[in-house]
């Protein structure tokens, strides 16, 4: 027996002989389960440990300052009790996790914010929160009505709708960039007011949804769509017990717009155009933000539906690889049952934006809006302006 053969043996024994002395051996450590990349669904994905999901985190931040009200307006920079600067602060978390499945992927995707405005009063809002698996949609996303919804920063004044709204939908994709998407939507999101007797009045309880049906084309020249959606005007108890008796209409709206991109310029641009009538539904037509807009007013014998008509259109120019433009306008006519509601509106914006780094961008704002209302409101017409300074990171 060699040398070697005999120590062996040797070591064999003592260990057999002294279990805790064997018990003192080294272990093999359990493998790591690192995190891998999932790039199944584009860059930052990966896997949550343990699972087959795919998950994206992404947050932005935002700071804009804000002077509000130049002109003749409610709120206009000479009265002492409004806040003519708006210091805003806001903080995104987006997230974003897909899972492949035998019937297509399923996708659940968040995004949330809060915001801080002058004195420290803040709020939570939660934007999205939606399920999606193949061409199911279950949750609180864009209205499947809107289109272009502007490349400004505030769209706190224009003439056409930009809604996130509770519902469930479904989008059949036909190939070669063609879908047409049929949903049900949250009324409520929608409602305006009704006028009574020179004010207005609210809303009673929800009775049923809005239907939303949408017929789209998106391919590498640009997307276009036309939309149409029924609203269930639905007047508060005090109203039915002025008017006496059940006031309920049955309101619409339609509308179509097309996008074009275009080259020519360093980093290409592209250019928008949509219009939208409504009949009773004026919340699409629109952002919401004048309180004399209604859905309906009583003239006395009955209700009469708000009739609008949107145009609403923009320009977006890449300039250079960090530097863009965009302008944009629009033209909203409301006839209001009554002469007493009636009013139009134009408005235009324009801005410059710089992002000097991926993500990063900062940039001026200036907003303008015209609003003449008929004289049998009692109301002035009034002209605002607004500018705006943004800073911006997204990551």
């Amino acid at each position: 027996m060699t040398r070697l053969a005999v120590l062996g043996a040797f070591a064999g024994f003592v260990a057999a002989a002294n279990p805790a002395q064997a018990a003192d051996l080294p272990v093999a450590p359990e493998p790591v389960d690192y995190v891998r990349i999932c790039d199944a669904y584009g860059a930052r994905f990966y896997y949550i440990p343990g699972t087959e999901t795919c998950l994206r985190v992404g947050g932005r931040v935002r700071f804009d300052t804000r002077f509000r009200n130049f002109g003749k307006s409610e709120n206009a920079w000479g009265d002492r009790d409004t806040n003519a600067l708006e210091l805003r602060s806001r903080g995104y978390l987006y997230l974003d996790a897909r899972t492949a499945t035998e019937f297509g992927t399923l996708r659940t995707f968040i995004e949330m914010y809060g915001t801080a405005t002058n004195d420290n009063a803040s709020s939570f809002t939660l934007d999205k929160a939606y399920i999606q698996w193949g061409g199911l949609l279950a949750g609180r996303a864009q209205s499947n009505f809107d289109f272009f919804t502007g490349y400004a920063f505030n769209a706190q004044i224009e003439s056409y709708s930009d809604r996130k709204i509770n519902q469930a939908a479904y989008t059949f994709a036909f190939g070669n960039g063609f879908n047409a998407t049929l949903a049900i939507e949250d009324r409520s999101s929608r409602d305006t007011s009704i006028g009574l007797n020179g004010g207005t009045e609210d809303y009673g309880g929800t009775r049923m949804p809005d239907f939303v049906a949408a017929f789209g084309l998106k391919q590498g020249w640009g997307k276009a769509q036309v939309m149409g959606a029924l609203h269930q005007v639905y007047p508060n108890a005090t109203y039915n017990g002025v008017t006496v008796g059940s006031e309920d209409e049955l309101g619409w709206a339609v509308g179509g717009g097309v996008q074009v991109n275009f080259g020519g310029l360093a980093n290409g641009g592209s250019i928008a155009l949509q219009g939208v009538y409504t009949d009773g539904a004026s919340g699409y037509g629109s952002t919401g933000w004048n309180s004399r807009i209604t859905d309906a007013v009583y003239t006395g014998t009955g209700t009469d539906t708000t009739k609008t008509w949107n145009v609403f259109g923009g320009v977006n120019l890449g300039l250079t690889n960090t530097i863009e433009a965009n302008i944009e306008g629009g033209y909203h006519s409301v006839e209001g049952g009554t002469g007493a509601y009636d009013f139009t509106q134009w408005d235009a914006t324009a801005n410059v934006v710089w992002e000097p780094v991926s993500g990063f961008i900062m940039g001026p704002e200036l907003q303008y809006r015209d609003l003449d209302f008929s004289q049998s409101s009692g109301l002035d017409d009034t002209y605002e302006l607004y500018g705006t300074f943004r800073v911006q990171r997204t990551f």
